[in-house]
Order: structure tokens, then sequence, then C-alpha cells
């Protein structure tokens, strides 16, 4: 994963329910623009074996267009499907026996809700990026916290690790985010419950991002 100050970027994550069928066709062609720098699988309260499923799936297409493919929650399951990486809630395991168990290369981020202070822990035990959110009204989960911008910009200003922030993020409401210094934007309901197709509501970040 390219980390840069100098260029927020695109964090995508799927939706909790997806048909395969379709969410493959609407992925492939979401990676193609180049706009999307990460893919995390978030499916909550799904079977295993469905998640593996799903999770070999999309795999190769994230490869296919260089983008890292990360698993929410379940570092088990990212090592059995060799996914490039883990995303870890407060409660999903400490990132030290992350590392040990997916190796030196993987990319392990970590949920920070509004606290600098969980960042910095996460950043000391090694994680790749911290998340912080949500910044925003969402309809996609019901958020443990909400944050202020300016965590943001003090974020940037202690730390090199890059930050993703999260939460009711849209094309409209991200620029103070992309001021702020955010790395990364997580998108999710204004990507995949957009009332135009998933491609173009991600183009619509076009012009704040490049």
């Amino acid at each position: 994963m390219s980390y840069s100050k100098a260029l927020t970027k695109l964090y995508l994550i799927s939706p909790a329910n997806i048909n395969v069928d379709e969410f493959t066709l609407s992925l492939e062609e979401v990676l193609s623009t180049g706009l999307v720098s990460c893919f995390q699988l978030r499916l909550k309260n799904k079977k295993d074996e469905y998640i593996i499923a799903v999770s070999k799936i999309l795999k190769p297409i994230c490869s296919k267009y260089d983008v890292p493919f990360i698993l929410n929650d379940r570092v088990d399951l990212a090592y059995k499907v060799k996914a490039d990486g883990v995303h870890l809630g407060e409660h999903d395991g400490s990132i030290l026996d992350a590392r040990k168990l997916l190796g030196l290369e993987a990319i392990i981020g970590a949920s920070c809700y509004n606290s600098k202070h969980q960042a910095m822990k996460a950043a000391e035990e090694g994680a790749d990026y911290v998340a912080f959110g949500a910044f925003f009204d969402t309809k996609t989960k019901d958020p443990k916290t909400k944050a202020k911008i300016n965590i943001i910009k003090d974020w940037a200003l202690i730390s090199n690790i890059p930050c993703v922030a999260i939460g009711g993020i849209d094309a409209i409401n991200c620029q103070e985010l992309v001021d702020a210094g955010a790395d990364f934007l997580a998108v999710v309901g204004s990507i995949w419950n957009s009332n135009n197709n998933p491609m173009n509501a991600v183009k619509k970040f076009k012009s704040v991002l490049v």
C-alpha cells in the first residue's frame, strides 16, 4: 500500500450484505477507475465458510488492479484466505498477535474512534494505519463515537502513521477531511447506496482527490 501525505485516497468498504455475482461486476468497474487504493471486505455476522468463499472470489479482482484486499475483524480468516491485511476493531484481538500470524508484509489497521491515545497505542504496536470516526451521520452502522475534524489535524502533526477518516463520508462533505490531512477516506454508503451506479459514485470523488 502506497502512502502519501500529498494525496488523499479512497478506502472502499463493502456493504454488509452482497449479492456476490452483482457485487463482483460492480467491484471490477469501481476498481477500474483507478481511484480506489484499498478495499475492505466487511461481512458482519456471516458464516466463516461464506466469508472465505467471497474472499476467494474478490481477492483476485483486487490483485488485478493492485488494490490491497483487507478483511474486517477476523485475523484467522485473513490468514486462511491470504488477505493482504486485516482491520481490527477495539475487541478484535491485538495488533501484535495479528502481526505474528500474518507477517511483516501484512497491512494491519486499527479503529481508534475519537481517541488519539488509542491511535498512539496502535501505532506503537505496529499498526500500518489508524482510523478515526464517525465524522458524519451514517446509516451503514451505528457508530460507537463521533469524531471532530481536529483529530485529523492533530494526528497529522504528531504522527507519520497514515489515518483513515470514516463515517458518512461523501463527495460533498469530504473536502474538509482532505484539507485537514486525512490520508484515506473510507467510503461505504455513498458508493453502494447511491442513486448512481457504484462506478459513477466513485468518480464523483475525482475532483477532490486528483
